[in-house]
């Protein structure tokens, strides 16, 4: 189902195409009953909130009697109680799409009939709309009207499918145009792509002024950036900001934005110079009118990474951090989505989360589909510093139900780095293969760039230096990518050390301190003591390992910290002081364990071992035998949710959840959702991810 079939049954009647046995079969069920059943099955199936009331005032002025019901509930096809409830979906569509078109305008007229104006104009407007025999202003403005509540209230799926129909019935060429423009927005916030595309040549077809035009090369510029992260966006995102500069220099900004986040996706495959010249064209930009908002902080900010590096960015990126935190919804389905990029490049590890956590909040509870992948993302990326991969994986397999409901492709950045810190290297090392190989396809630099990162914090783990540098050198050779590039450092100088390669280690870190001196946050702090301790002997080495651990445990950044400590500890160990070897590798070793990052706990275990200690091997869990989609609906069961808010949170029906939680209860060993508790114990930084 597309997302505007989740528009609150608005565009659901004429979305499913009638094929296959089961609904051939309710076809047949529905063909045999008496002719008033049949009409009142098909006013329940053109009501899209399934309220009883309006069905029965409808079928009333249809002729239609009560005991109609009777014969539809002992065919097991539909019951009018309380609710009106469907055995199955494909009941309403088959009733819905095999009555006339005269039928369904009649039944949309009785519904509208006798549906408050006052109390539910929006209802009312849609079966106006499906009455319609023809091209109705009154109706189509009406439905203009009711796509701004929608709006306003967060229902863009609505939104979209009340302007699609606005279109269809609207007759003036001009008014048609605009509002085919403003379904094509719509849709595409929805993640209704190919709906958006089509709406704008609808748009083309008539009479645009030029103003139009630009916004018509803004959406499609966006659904090129937001179908597939390629490298055919930022053009097309820098022609439509220069279009729209003389018109509204607002929206301008927003789309240089835009176009500055798809040139660093599309990353080295994006054409000659496109991040510079974006950037080129935001500091040519004639400054705000009054004092500067947060995009204007943001933007501003991310020119001068990329022009001038961190020292000269630094000081306005923390600044756009901190006001990024409280931005207006409207401005987060814009362009806020894209915030997490000032605190990421300032080493902002709260920062981050704050943004990460509240928009993603916004855009799910709005359902704009379309921005909601590149939040799940940073979601993500806070989940994997935290140390929860088990929320990472829940992340990950949300944004996987997300591609699949869009048909957008996105890289899978997420489960790149979770697969190579816990070490799985026949699972990393194929994700990792199929992503270079495929990034040229998509035009997906960046996707490419993950992937050789996430290689070189796989080998390290594994302990496999030469090949952790050679993937380390690759990740960080783009010098315009500003946040993978600079993550993987600390892998090369790791692995550079361990290699016996010095002069590249140093290289690395003096890379490495150009972008964490500028921003002295603990973050960036404990990653540069710590990269800086490997290139260091005797007590300074001391001093900047605990530093290092100082720093990471105060920025709680887990995996960091361990392997702060594991280093620490291999180091004590080369310097014979075995008994601090021991408590430094012990430490590591437990944490990196209960993590979940086995490669590297292998490494702290084996070190151990050349103490003369021993630690015993991890074992596998029940839980760890959950796929991704599992595992996610697990969780949110535990945290209380019902499963039709597990269904809507994930993109699939209730009784789906239901059927994946009976084969949880079966491979954790319990009998009902009140002991996922004792199986899967909460985890705050968890429980705030989903």
């Amino acid at each position: 189902m597309t997302p505007a079939d989740l528009a609150g049954g608005f565009a659901l009647p004429d979305a499913v195409p009638l094929s296959g046995r089961i609904e051939a079969s309710f076809r047949r069920r529905l063909d045999a009953l008496p002719a008033a059943t049949g009409v009142l099955v098909l006013v329940a199936a053109a009501e899209p909130v399934g309220d009883p009331v309006l069905v029965w005032r409808a079928a009333g002025r249809l002729g239609i009697r009560a005991e109609a019901g009777t014969a539809a509930a002992e065919a097991g096809l539909v019951e009018v109680g309380a609710r009106v409830q469907f055995r199955h979906p494909l009941v309403r569509s088959a009733a819905y799409r095999s009555a006339s078109l005269q039928e369904r305008q009649d039944v949309h007229r009785a519904l509208a009939q006798v549906t408050d104006p006052e109390l539910d104009p929006d209802r009312r407007a849609w079966h106006l709309a499906q009455a319609a025999p023809g091209p109705d202003e009154d109706v189509a403005a009406e439905l203009e009207r009711s796509a701004g509540r929608a709006q306003a209230r967060g229902g863009l799926a609505a939104a979209a499918a009340f302007l699609q129909r606005a279109v269809a019935l609207t007759v003036d060429p001009a008014r048609r145009g605009e509002r085919a423009l403003a379904a094509a927005r719509a849709s595409l916030q929805a993640g209704a792509f190919d709906a958006a595309l089509g709406l704008l040549a609808t748009a083309e077809g008539g009479p645009l002024d030029e103003f139009q035009r630009a916004r018509v090369d803004l959406v499609r510029a966006h659904v090129a950036f937001a179908s597939g992260l390629g490298s055919d966006a930022p053009p097309l995102l820098l022609k439509a900001a220069r279009r729209l500069e003389p018109f509204d220099p607002e929206l301008a900004r927003e789309t240089y934005l835009i176009a500055w986040v798809a040139a660093v996706f599309a990353g080295h495959l994006a054409g000659a110079g496109d991040l510079l010249k974006i950037c080129h064209a935001i500091e040519a930009l004639p400054p705000p009118p009054t004092a500067p908002r947060p995009l204007d902080l943001l933007l501003d900010g991310l020119a001068l990474l990329i022009t001038h590096g961190h020292a000269a960015a630094a000081a306005t990126l923390q600044r756009a951090a901190k006001e990024l935190t409280s931005i207006p919804v409207e401005d987060v389905l814009r362009w806020g989505w894209s915030a997490t990029a000032a605190s990421d490049a300032v080493w902002d590890h709260e920062g981050t989360r704050a943004i990460a956590e509240r928009h993603g909040q916004l855009v799910r509870e709005v359902g704009a589909l379309a921005q909601l992948p590149l939040p799940l993302a940073a979601l993500g990326n806070v989940a994997i510093w935290d140390g929860d991969f088990a929320g990472a994986a829940s992340l990950v397999a949300e944004t996987e139900n997300v591609a699949t409901a869009t048909g957008s492709r996105y890289p899978p950045s997420i489960a790149l780095r979770l697969l190579a810190l816990q070490g799985k290297e026949t699972d990393a090392a194929a994700l990792i293969a199929g992503t270079i190989e495929q990034a040229p396809w998509g035009g997906q630099g960046l996707a490419a760039t993950n992937a050789h990162w996430a290689a070189a914090v796989l080998y390290n783990g594994l302990g496999r230096y030469d090949e952790a540098a050679v993937a380390a050198q690759r990740a960080t050779s783009d010098t315009f990518e500003p946040y993978v590039s600079m993550w993987a450092l600390p892998e090369l100088v790791e692995a550079a050390v361990r290699a016996g390669e010095a002069e590249l280690a140093r290289d690395a870190l003096q890379r490495l301190a150009e972008t964490t001196q500028p921003c002295r946050t603990n973050f960036a702090l404990g990653i540069e003591a710590r990269s800086q301790a490997l290139l260091s002997d005797g007590a300074v080495a001391d001093d900047l390992y605990r530093k290092a651990i100082d720093r990471l445990r105060r920025a709680q950044l887990r995996p960091e910290l361990a392997r702060a400590q594991l280093l620490y500890g291999e180091w004590l160990r080369r310097e014979g002081r075995r008994v601090d070897a021991r408590e430094q590798l012990r430490t590591a070793h437990d944490l990196l364990e209960a993590i979940g990052m086995a490669a590297f706990a292998e490494r702290a275990r084996i070190e151990l071992l050349a103490t003369g200690e021993t630690a015993r091997k991890r074992t596998v869990q029940t839980r760890d035998a959950l796929t991704a989609q599992k595992a996610v609906i697990a969780r949110l069961a535990r945290d209380g949710l019902s499963n039709p808010e597990i269904g809507s949170r994930l993109f699939i029906s209730a009784r789906t959840v239901k059927y994946h939680l009976g084969k949880i209860f079966t491979k954790l060993d319990i009998s009902s959702r009140g002991q996922l508790h004792r199986v899967l114990p909460g985890d705050p930084a968890t429980t705030r991810l989903l």
